[in-house]
């Protein structure tokens, strides 16, 4: 649907691959990738205000419906690695993280992105979800401040 891209804040999200990361070949095995791309979002959903414990008192989730990622370099054991992560796109209840993982020399290893809802328990935890509208607070705190001239 055509809109600019929206402009977020980015969440930088530190990590390391260890042994148990990694395939018999001794390169990183891929599902540590979505591992670490939703610790980032959690984490940049806590740097905006809204940590776990506030999302269970509110009765908030963020259900994750689609998540993909694209492979660039590979990433070998002891490697420290960022994830970088921002919001893509506030739809009406659903939004995107994107996600660039790099290896601290820089050199890209994936780019991924992940489609979540947002919801609220109907009756507490343990109860049906609904999605709601994404209240404007929301997508207050993701935005970047406007450069200055």
């Amino acid at each position: 649907m055509g809109g600019a891209e929206f402009q977020s804040i980015v969440g930088r999200f530190a990590c390391q691959v260890h042994w148990g990361d990694c395939d018999p070949a001794g390169m990183i095995f891929y599902p540590t990738y979505f591992r670490w791309i939703d610790a980032a979002s959690w984490a940049l959903f806590e740097t905006a205000g809204y940590s776990p414990q506030w999302m269970k008192r509110e009765h908030i989730a963020m259900p994750l419906v689609s998540a993909q990622c694209e492979f660039l370099a590979p990433a070998v054991h002891g490697d420290r690695c960022e994830v970088r992560s921002r919001i893509g796109r506030f739809g009406g209840k659903s939004f995107t993280v994107e996600h660039d993982i790099v290896r601290s020399d820089g050199t890209p290893l994936a780019k991924a992105q992940e489609t979540r809802v947002w919801g609220r328990f109907v009756g507490g935890p343990g109860t049906p979800l609904k999605g709601e509208t994404i209240p404007e607070e929301v997508k207050a705190r993701f935005r970047a401040p406007s450069p200055t001239r």
